[in-house]
């Protein structure tokens, strides 16, 4: 059985027990705005209520997973950032449903960020992955920092978060990050392929394997997401950050202070 629905930026899917949500702002790269993190985490709110969806996957539209933070909505004032539930709605959600992040193209920034707050990623041999934000003077707060350097080794996490470059889908693939790789266009049917062989395990225990496997960790993550609130604060307040979100918006090279 599949039931689709859609909202302005979020479409959702349910096909036989997988819960396929699709950002949907191709034209803007999938970035998240207040709005779309909205719909976000009304969608997982979705997926953890129906007790016949056993398991989720979160995906873009138009063959872009999400370049992150809409910078020029934050410049305007506007955040992805949801109170309690971090950025887009999930980055620091209690999400109980396993999760599966279909990853094409660019997923930059906050993008990388959502699929780090995935179960399980799988990626097109297209896909790019990056924390950026350094290019515009803040910092990836939620989850970056914390959980990149719990994926991958400790010495290429602090490469990729202090330069800002990219990780190719293959490369995140060799590190461990990635748990499956395909060719273009084929990594939502990949996921529900995935999906698939999750869900035809037996509910309780599917549920209680991502229960056990994720306090092992949510207590430190949340700790550690706490400690470096207080550190990055300062830095995302910053004339900086706002000079890197116009700079952005204005297509030129940003101009830092440190201040």
């Amino acid at each position: 059985m599949t039931e689709a629905a859609s909202t302005s930026s979020v479409r959702t899917e349910e096909r036989d027990g997988i819960f396929v949500i699709t950002i949907d702002r191709p034209e803007a790269r999938n970035a998240i705005d207040g709005a779309t993190a909205r719909e976000l985490a009304a969608a997982v709110d979705q997926l953890d209520a129906r007790d016949y969806l056993l398991v989720g996957i979160l995906t873009g539209a138009g063959g872009v997973f999400s370049a992150g933070m809409d910078l020029k909505a934050f410049a305007a004032g506007d955040t992805p950032v949801i109170p309690g539930r971090g950025f887009a709605g999930i980055t620091r959600a209690d999400i109980k449903t396993p999760l599966i992040a279909a990853v094409e193209g660019y997923a930059l920034g906050g993008g990388t960020e959502m699929a780090l707050a995935c179960d399980m990623i799988v990626a097109a041999r297209n896909a790019t992955f990056g924390q950026t934000e350094v290019h515009y003077g803040i910092v990836p707060p939620e989850g970056g920092m914390v959980r990149l350097p719990e994926r991958i080794p400790r010495n290429i996490a602090l490469e990729l978060l202090l330069t800002g470059d990219p990780l190719p889908a293959a490369r995140a693939e060799q590190l461990g990050l990635v748990n499956h790789l395909t060719e273009p266009g084929e990594a939502l049917t990949q996921a529900l392929e995935l999906a698939n062989r999750v869900a035809h395990n037996a509910p309780l225990a599917i549920a209680a394997v991502k229960r056990v496997v994720n306090e092992r960790t949510a207590f430190r993550d949340q700790d550690a997401l706490r400690d470096q609130d207080r550190i990055v604060a300062p830095v995302l307040a910053s004339q900086d950050a706002q000079e890197g979100a116009r700079a952005f918006t204005e297509k030129r090279s940003p101009h830092w202070h440190g201040r």
